[in-house]
């Protein structure tokens, strides 16, 4: 599958991606340099930003700039958002960075919790708000794309941390869709299904933390009987984010198959689980966190 747009479609902006060294976030901060525009994409392993942007950079000849950030820190963020708008501004922001793990919800700790509201509410707000304001005080055009799920809508039994903050940012996904038209700034959301990364493998596709041993891998119960494919994504975030539907916000767009329709896309599966199970997930799931602990630079 290729890209269905024009080569030079996205000459002349530059886009910030949260989470943009692997993943979701690299795939579409990759597909926007394809497309000619800079790109911008924080994290908080510097290293692996390094690396992305190395390769983005040669593969594609437009200008990509790594920076560590923490989005949980408010303070972190707005020094982020002001180097990202020097020299050429920030056309737009693709709030992708995310944290999210499978658990029952009464084994979450405040901290657990924290983990993940402080990176996906709170660190998304900061963002979106550190680059509206840049937009407003200097009167110019801006996009937003946010990366939420369809449990925004049905709830995530065992991601309750992950679906409340989803569910906050499609709220002000509308909110700002609202206040912010008269200021030409759009911002709309997308709420993908399964597609396979190795964050999504090591912590919330239990089939691939428990070594096969539970049946709810990607793709599971979908009308389609397949995970996406990362071009799709790209096309879509590209859709949102290239000029032509100026007219398009505060809309939050499903890409999943029909999964979300047909059985909820959520994880109540789950509920059939014991303590065991339990128990070897939270091991499986620690251990992905410690590895990644020892690339950050932040």
């Amino acid at each position: 599958m290729v890209s269905m747009f024009r080569p030079g479609l996205m000459q002349g902006q530059k886009i910030l991606v949260t989470g943009g060294g692997t993943g979701l976030g690299r795939e579409m901060a990759d597909e926007f340099a394809s497309l000619g525009a800079d790109v911008v994409i924080c994290g908080r392993r510097g290293p692996v930003l390094e690396e992305a942007a190395k390769e983005m950079s040669g593969k594609h000849g437009v200008s990509v700039t790594p920076i560590a950030c923490d989005i949980r820190v408010a303070e972190a963020v707005e020094d982020m958002v002001a180097q990202a708008f020097t020299g050429k501004p920030v056309t737009g922001l693709v709030n992708n960075a995310a944290g999210n793990f499978i658990s029952r919800t009464k084994d979450l700790s405040p901290r657990g919790f924290n983990a993940i509201a402080d990176i996906v509410f709170r660190g998304t707000f900061y963002t979106t708000l550190a680059c509206g304001k840049r937009w407003i005080e200097t009167q110019t055009q801006g996009n937003v794309v946010s990366i939420l799920t369809t449990w925004v809508w049905n709830g995530g039994p065992f991601t309750v941390p992950s679906a409340m903050s989803k569910a906050g940012i499609n709220i002000m996904t509308k909110s700002l869709a609202v206040e912010w038209a008269p200021h030409h700034i759009r911002l709309n959301a997308i709420a993908p299904g399964p597609f396979p990364t190795k964050g999504m493998s090591e912590r919330i596709n239990p089939s691939t933390i428990m070594g096969g041993a539970v049946s709810e891998g990607l793709g599971s119960g979908n009308p389609m009987g397949r995970a996406g494919e990362m071009q799709e994504l790209r096309n879509l975030a590209v859709f949102l984010m290239a000029p032509g539907v100026e007219y398009l916000t505060g809309e939050t767009i499903a890409i999943d198959g029909g999964s979300f329709l047909a059985n909820g896309g959520n994880f109540s599966r789950l509920s059939t689980l014991g303590d065991e199970q339990w128990t070897a997930m939270r091991e499986a799931i620690r251990g992905a966190n410690e590895k990644d602990k020892a690339q950050r630079s932040v």
